[in-house]
């Protein structure tokens, strides 16, 4: 840790070139998107938590997908917003750690739960007279405290590795946040080991998880196949079919970001993705699971009815 007396105090995030003007606009378009998923993924977490008919592993796993979705933005915009109103761009390099442990926390964990959460479909289609010995609640809370526990664990392996090194300058993030490869770049020393670190959490995380999903929607296809009922295939696929578009959506851009190889011009095109990932993907589960699931629409319905009546 002697190289660490070269820190610096604070970081400069540089992102994008803008007029005053405009940050000021992307302050109020970037506020409401703030507020938006905080009230959305809010209320799909308190109609989990108070309807009864949801108390199942499928909206279990949902309702932690609704914490981490709030929990990641709660980790990047503030800090974001406060730049933009103040037109500063500085974080402190505490304030920079923090923000690099839950980053990388919060998208570990995501990518696990939806591994899970594929897993839960897996046994619901292909297994159903047994889902409910399989997916007892001893066994989705292990799951649950295990992937909460490998995604800490995980990023703070990649922010020690990361501390190890000395940043003498610049101070420049060419970043929005304090994204890890971004002020890996400033590090003084060596960082091949970090890179190594960094490119095999993204196998273990992405790549791995991707696969076991791919398979068990192969099998989940399958048997969606030979139910008889329409209306049973339809209810099947309807099911499969949102968790499918969140799993597209995260996976593609988070693969794009981390395991494409490094350019400058890729650097921009990557702060753009990150943006977009972090302003709408915690927007994306509380809409598909709202709009295309009617047990959670139901379930509103009936929660506003007992605060008329009562």
């Amino acid at each position: 840790m002697e190289g660490n007396k070269s820190w610096i105090a604070e970081f400069i995030l540089v992102g994008f070139q803008l007029t005053e003007e405009m940050e000021l606009l992307l302050f109020g378009i970037f506020s409401l998107l703030y507020i938006f998923n905080l009230l959305a993924n809010g209320i799909i977490l308190g109609l989990i938590c108070l309807d009864p008919r949801l108390h199942s592993p499928m909206y279990y796993f949902l309702s932690h997908l609704a914490i981490i979705d709030m929990s990641y933005a709660s980790s990047n915009l503030p800090n974001l917003l406060e730049n933009l109103l103040n037109h500063k761009k500085t974080i402190s390099f505490i304030l920079c750690t923090l923000q690099m442990i839950f980053n990388l926390s919060f998208a570990s964990i995501e990518c696990l739960i939806l591994v899970v959460m594929s897993y839960d479909r897996y046994v619901a289609i292909c297994h159903p007279l047994q889902y409910t010995v399989i997916m007892n609640w001893r066994l989705c809370t292990v799951l649950a405290i295990t992937s909460w526990a490998c995604g800490f664990s995980l990023a703070l392996v990649q922010v020690i590795l990361l501390l190890r090194l000395s940043f003498c300058g610049p101070q420049q993030v060419n970043h929005f946040f304090c994204e890890i490869r971004s002020v890996l770049k400033l590090a003084c020393g060596n960082t091949w080991i970090n890179e190594i670190f960094l490119f095999a959490d993204g196998v273990f995380i992405l790549v791995g998880p991707l696969s076991l999903m791919l398979v068990s929607y192969v099998h989940i296809l399958w048997a969606i196949l030979k139910i008889q009922s329409k209306e049973g295939r339809k209810k099947a696929f309807s099911t499969c079919s949102s968790h499918l578009c969140v799993v597209g959506f995260y996976f593609g851009i988070a693969m794009m970001v981390y395991l494409v190889p490094d350019n400058n011009q890729r650097e921009e095109q990557q702060k753009i993705l990150f943006l977009f990932y972090t302003l709408f993907n915690p927007l994306l589960n509380p809409l598909v699971y709202s709009l295309r699931n009617a047990q959670v629409k139901s379930a509103f319905h009936r929660v506003l009815q007992k605060k008329r009546t009562g």
